[in-house]
């Protein structure tokens, strides 16, 4: 057959096929619709001075080309002006929040300070001494009788100029607003999440729009890059360890289609600050300025249910600082929790003079600062005790912070559903379970036929059992850590089951309520989420490369003191197992805060990283199904 006839043959069959599909339109049989598929992702050469690598965190932005050695901070801050005049102002609470004024919270907090006293006092300094504790009434005795020095009759600080009338002001120029101007202050994420709230600029449309001001002013001013050239730039984003969903594809919108990057990766926290450290693997325990998130990686990898995130840090340890420098006669009398600028103050004095060092102890004399505008500058003496001791340990004992009746853990669940992704993981739980239902129901039937079929029908009765497995451990009595509930490998699995019993699943609920209403101490999460791997060999692992990364734990002493109180609970069947526990707190002696932004910068560099990015027109077409798609972790 000729070439000729061939075409001649194929093009008949063609023009059948187009008959048959003409014949089943006029009987009604409709073709099923495709979906449309996503394209492999395109290969091409990237240039790492064209990848902006942002962090965004409750406190501080950290913003820059994948190329710089460290990125631009600034603070995560906006304030807007008022649209009507006579209008109240509102400001975002900076060291305040709900939970404190309960009437447990006074007793709650001094139980606390007494489990922190009875601890320091157990762990005998390096001499085999044990502390001799100072009471605050030694000190305050002293510091009632201080008056401050001046300094200079002017402080040389002066109130962010608002003369002309600006709609907005980003980082410290927000923060110097003066508070009779006509200004909002917003703080568009608290304690690792979106701040959305009932209140004034609270709505998730007005914090997303905060956001994008903050960055691209950051990227314009600071980056020195036209925001009409973003479209030349791809972006790497840095999301939480647990992560809210919607959140997340609202970020990546914006970024792609409000911004306009030309392309974007999401990754983890945690996994960057792998990278950013040169570990393969590692228990990742970052400590911000409102939340301590902790997470086992591993080659590259996040373990789901070793995801914890703790609704404290930093910031509660700057409060609990200042209630013990009331007791002991704090000097500066006019101090106020609800003053931005003295908030800065006390994170300064905070991050000057506290410690974990037990070796420290006695009486000591102390010097700070005041210079505020409108203000001369102010010199203050101060006599401190254990109280710089006291305070960070409330990280170790957070029932310190006094926070009654709020949410204090944060475990990752499965998603909700999304109706642009019909095909998510909801989707494939219910096939995967009709599957086993259907293999089960089968092997049942072959069990039946078999002589000593109701010995192996009684077995398979016991599927409560298997349920009840499934449940946190620590449910029962046995498994309880320290007497805390505790809940184990199965968290991740605890409310989205397909096909449960109802009595099951109320019992999970129950646990996962009980266990998130508890504040877990910093050494006792890191156990936990350690305890959550599935292999005794990656527990073997996390414990050998524990890295602390954030601002919130970089007092002096702290590697010492948390790597002691790991290796005193640690279960003992780890104690001869693992040769070495370390805990790693400047790793190649870089900032701990830098350390994620530091890898996303890496993950920009790598090869691998290819297949990751999500294009501006694939995300315009498909969604958020290109998240599930391309995430380097489970979406």
């Amino acid at each position: 057959m000729t070439q000729a006839e061939k075409e001649q043959e194929n093009g008949k069959e063609k023009e059948k096929e187009r008959d048959k599909e003409k014949e089943r339109e006029q009987r009604g049989v409709k073709r099923p619709i495709a979906p449309p598929t996503i394209p492999e992702p395109l290969q091409e050469q990237i240039q790492s001075n064209f990848v902006i690598v942002i962090h965004p965190g409750s406190r501080t932005l950290r913003v820059g080309r994948a190329t710089d050695n460290l990125p631009l901070t600034v603070p995560h801050v906006i304030a807007r002006r008022h649209k009507q005049s006579g209008q109240p102002r509102y400001e975002d609470a900076r060291l305040l929040r709900d939970g404190l004024n309960k009437p447990e919270s006074n007793e709650q907090r001094q139980n606390g300070l007494k489990m922190v006293d009875q601890a320091i006092w157990s762990k005998k300094m390096s001499n085999g001494v044990r502390r001799t504790p100072v009471s605050a009434e030694q000190a305050r005795a002293y510091n009632c009788q201080i008056r401050p020095a001046v300094l200079d009759g002017s402080s040389r600080v002066k109130w962010t100029n608002t003369a002309h009338h600006p709609p907005h002001l980003i980082g410290d120029e927000a923060l110097y607003v003066k508070p009779t101007d006509c200004y909002n202050i917003h703080w568009p994420i608290v304690r690792g999440q979106l701040n959305v709230h009932a209140g004034p600029g609270g709505s998730l449309t007005a914090v997303l729009a905060d956001l994008e001001t903050i960055w691209s002013h950051v990227i314009q001013k600071n980056l020195e890059i036209p925001l009409k050239d973003l479209k030349y730039y791809r972006c790497i984003l840095l999301v939480p360890d647990i992560y809210n969903r919607q959140h997340a594809k609202e970020l990546v919108s914006m970024l792609l289609l409000n911004m306009g990057f030309s392309a974007i990766i999401v990754h983890q926290e945690s996994v960057c600050a792998t990278f950013g450290s040169g570990l393969s693997s590692a228990c990742v325990v970052d400590v911000g300025d409102q939340k301590t998130s902790l997470c086992c990686v591993e080659d590259g990898v996040s373990h789901r249910n070793s995801r914890l995130s703790l609704a404290y840090g930093g910031a509660d340890v700057t409060r609990i600082l200042f209630w013990l420098l009331q007791r002991a006669g704090f000097p500066y009398r006019d101090c106020q929790l609800s003053n931005r600028l003295d908030c800065q103050l006390l994170q300064h004095i905070k991050e000057t003079l506290c410690h974990l060092d037990q070796d420290i102890s006695g009486l000591q004399d102390h010097e700070f600062q005041t210079r505020f505008p409108d203000s001369p500058a102010f010199l203050f003496q101060v006599r401190l005790g254990d109280e710089k001791l006291q305070a960070p340990m409330g990280l170790f004992y957070p029932s310190t912070f006094g926070i009654v009746g709020q949410k204090m853990t944060s475990l990752q669940y499965r998603s909700q559903g999304d109706a642009e992704d019909p095909h998510d993981e909801l989707y494939l739980l219910a096939t995967h379970s009709k599957q086993d239902q259907s293999s089960k129901s089968a092997s049942e039937r072959k069990a039946v036929s078999r002589p000593g079929g109701a010995l192996d029908g009684d077995m398979s009765g016991q599927g409560g059992i298997a349920e009840l497995s499934e449940l946190p451990r620590g449910s029962g009595g046995s498994g309880a850590m320290q007497g805390e509930t505790d809940i184990g490998p199965a968290q991740g699995e605890c409310l989205m089951g397909v096909g449960e019993a109802e009595e099951p699943l109320s019992r999970k609920t129950a646990i996962i309520n009980q266990f998130e209403g508890k504040a877990l101490g910093l050494d006792k999460a890191i156990l936990h989420s350690i305890d959550c791997c599935a292999s005794d060999e990656t527990k073997r692992k996390m414990y050998s490369s524990i890295l602390v990364v954030g601002g919130g734990l970089m007092f002096h002493g702290a590697q010492e003191f948390l790597l002691h109180r790991i290796i005193n609970k640690m279960p003992p069947s780890f104690r001869r197992l693992v040769d070495n526990v370390e805990v790693i707190t400047r790793p190649k002696d870089m900032d701990p805060r830098l350390i994620s932004w530091k890898g996303g910068a890496v993950l920009a560099c790598l090869d691998t990283t290819q297949e990751m990015w999500i294009h501006q027109r694939e995300w315009q077409r498909f969604g958020v199904r290109m998240l599930r798609e391309r995430a380097a972790f489970v979406w």
